[in-house]
């Protein structure tokens, strides 16, 4: 039995139709605009032709015959299109237009209409990509290429960047194991093996997100907001020979230098430029570095700038501005209803009274002659000078017996020091003691009084002025505050009659300790009080005795705090003062978390694994935990940072101990209830055990000696 034969397919007919004989279907499915505009479309057919041809049926008069009208029910935006090319005389009106005749109308229009719309398929993003590569290859610039497709010359840019990623890569974004966020993360580098190492690292983990992909391509840069960047700046790194990584697809601050060896070279060098530039000014030593360990300046004395003399002019005017401001003020005081008029002239007079108080400060030859100035960059990029400092072999010296008449006195004009230049031997109420150069007693044969007799009669004194000073609490509080300050501000000054000991730790071993916040407050607080004190410590009692009580007793306790040492050092063991450091503790209702302390990426990447995970643990349970265990080391520090965050964890050697000296007791027993509950459930635990010495290098002097080198501080 024969088989039936399979019916053929019979394809409908193309013909040219001149324009004018078509008319726009109303069974046209699409009623929204969207994509390219219909102005669009037609300046691309201008460009290239028609690629497409229209869809159109015949208009069939009342008896079903052709009319020689025809209807376009699929393809109205290419006619409309093309209608905007006649109008601009661009077409001619009976211009052939290629179309497709549906003569047999086996299905209705709205049904081809809808097909031609759902049954195209969109571009895929690489082949967009791809073929914006060729076009390029081909010769045409990223402006060009997007007039022609209607996109900006950015989006060009962008998926001519998309294109260059790793082939691996993109082939795995052709199979959709990549999606095209990731594929945006990668194209900032164009660094093949490294967009490869960077997804075998993060393929088996749940960290794939697009900012975590940029931060490992980039961990090695530098940020072009970092100050070494903005202090080289872009010029002349690229000139240079250094390359920028920029993110055509996020807002990236300029991107990241990638070569962080030449940038590091270049500030140096540029500092080595700008550090001989401010020793020229007459300075007898400048240090640049990039920044300096906290303490750098322990062992030196500041000295400070004075205000630019005011002439008499100058005095006059600044007479008359104030008795203006001062009449002006009190009338407004007085007066009932506002003033626009009479405030605008009392900002303008206080704007120019501000600006004579605040003229630039300056330091004198001399000054500069036995000091020096720190130089460093500030967060902005900018340079940061400190200036003044007077380094131990700098400080003035006089000599003793005879001295010429132009070495008296202070090199600086305002040197502190001791007031000390006698150079004798034992000084007694003031007078000599055993000098016979100044005994003049010997020409009516007074002796000087044995040394012995001497030491019997000041232990009695001694003893006297002890009990005396027990009775005067007040007194005794001054004395021991000028001590203290003595050694604090003032250098080779011990002029106090009291055997007390001021000792600080620097800790200039700690990386970044100088950056902290409590850092800057304590050097704020140290300079705003080193300005205030007398530049001699012969007037420095007088000083104290003036000071009203709250003031004396905030330098007290700065003084006071500077001397606290609650370090653990494995070769030194002081378990009763690190004890009682967590008394003082409790005494200030001190927490490091109320301080500001958060645990930060640098410090997990110290931790062992272990610790890490153990630290995660106890603040956010053994779920969070999980989550990170699988991860290495550096994943892991930075997935930690952030589940830690807000959390008030605390790694043991910050919390306090929890066993409570009696007197720790004593002073902390008004605590709350809830306070020593807290208190009680602190552990006390080994230190960590993995903590490693951070590795520094010296900062670059640039003196009369030696202005070779420049290096960074730690």
């Amino acid at each position: 039995m024969a088989k039936n034969a399979i019916q053929k397919i019979a394809m409908n007919a193309a013909e040219n139709i001149p324009y004018d004989k078509l008319m726009l279907s109303q069974k046209n499915v699409r009623r929204i605009k969207d994509g390219v505009s219909i102005e669009q479309l037609a300046e691309d057919i201008g460009r290239r032709k028609l690629i497409q041809s229209l869809n159109v049926r015949p208009v069939l008069d009342g008896e079903g015959e052709e009319t020689g009208m025809f209807e376009v029910p699929a393809g109205g935006r290419r006619y409309l299109a093309l209608g905007i090319l006649i109008k601009q005389k661009r077409l001619a009106k009976n211009e052939p237009i290629p179309c497709i005749v549906n003569r047999k109308q086996e299905t209705s229009a709205e049904e081809d209409s809808l097909a031609e719309n759902l049954r195209r398929a969109d571009l895929h993003p690489l082949d967009q990509f791809r073929a914006f590569k060729t076009l390029s290859d081909q010769g045409l610039d990223p402006e060009e290429i997007g007039a022609r497709f209607f996109v900006s010359p950015a989006t060009v840019r962008q998926r001519l960047r998309l294109a260059s990623v790793s082939p691996r890569l993109l082939g795995l974004y052709e199979k959709d194991e990549i999606r095209l966020e990731q594929i945006m993360a990668f194209s900032i580098s164009d660094d093949h093996a490294r967009q490869e190492q960077v997804w075998e690292r993060i393929a088996s983990s749940h960290m794939q997100e697009p900012y975590y992909i940029r931060r490992l391509l980039t961990e090695t840069t530098v940020r072009a907001d970092d100050r070494r960047a903005v202090y080289v700046g872009a010029e002349t790194y690229e000139a240079a020979g250094g390359v920028i990584l920029r993110d055509l697809f996020e807002q990236d601050a300029g991107g990241w230098f990638q070569d962080a060896a030449l940038l590091e070279q270049l500030v140096f060098d540029r500092l080595k430029v700008d550090a001989e530039a401010i020793r020229a000014e007459g300075w007898k030593w400048v240090e640049a570095a990039i920044s300096f360990p906290y303490g750098h300046t322990s062992g030196m004395r500041r000295i400070y700038a004075e205000p630019q003399e005011l002439s008499a002019e100058e005095i006059e005017r600044y007479d008359a501005l104030k008795a203006e401001y001062d009449k002006l003020d009190a009338d407004y005081a007085q007066a009932e209803d506002a003033d626009e008029a009479a405030e605008a002239k009392l900002d303008q007079l206080g704007a120019e009274l501000d600006a004579i108080d605040d003229r630039p400060q300056s330091y004198h030859l001399a000054q500069k002659a036995i000091a020096g100035v720190f130089v460093t960059l500030a967060a902005d990029g900018k340079l940061q000078l400190d200036a003044g400092f007077v380094r131990s072999q700098d400080e003035p010296r006089t000599e003793t017996g005879n001295v010429d008449e132009g070495e008296e006195g202070d090199a600086d004009g305002g040197t502190r020091s001791n007031g000390d230049d006698d150079g004798v031997g034992v000084v007694v109420n003031g007078r000599p003691v055993n000098d016979s150069a100044s005994d003049d007693g010997e020409d009516d044969g007074i002796k000087p009084l044995p040394d012995r007799l001497v030491f019997d009669l000041t232990a009695q004194r001694t003893l006297a002025l002890r009990n005396a000073l027990a009775g005067d609490v007040e007194i005794a509080i001054v004395a021991a505050l000028h001590a203290f300050v003595l050694q604090v501000f003032y250098r080779f000054a011990p002029d106090t009659c009291l055997e007390i000991s001021l000792k600080s730790g620097s800790f200039s071993q700690v990386d970044g300790l100088a950056e902290t916040s409590w850092a800057k407050e304590i050097a704020e607080r140290h300079e705003a009080w080193d300005r205030d004190l007398p530049d001699e410590a012969d007037g420095l009692w007088n000083f104290l005795l003036g000071l009203d009580e709250a003031s004396r007793k905030a330098l007290f306790a700065h003084c006071v705090s500077l001397t606290l040492n609650a370090v653990v050092e494995p070769w030194n063991r002081r378990p009763k003062a690190l004890e009682h450091a967590d008394v003082l503790g409790r005494s200030l209702q001190f927490d490091m978390v109320d301080a500001g302390w958060t645990p930060t990426v640098e410090f997990l990447g110290r931790l062992t694994k272990a610790r890490i995970l153990q630290a995660v643990r106890e603040a956010r349970g053994a779920d969070s935990a999980q989550l990170i265990e699988h991860m290495k080391k550096d994943i892991m520090a930075r997935e930690a940072a952030r589940l830690l965050e807000g959390s008030n964890w605390l790694p043991e050697p910050l919390r306090l101990d929890e066993v409570a000296t009696a007197a720790g007791d004593a002073v902390a027993g008004d605590m709350s209830d809830e306070a020593a509950r807290d208190r009680d459930a602190a552990e006390l635990p080994a230190f960590l055990a993995d903590d490693a010495d951070p590795s520094s290098d010296e900062p670059v002097t640039i003196d009369g000696d030696d202005a070779d080198h420049l290096q960074a501080a730690e």
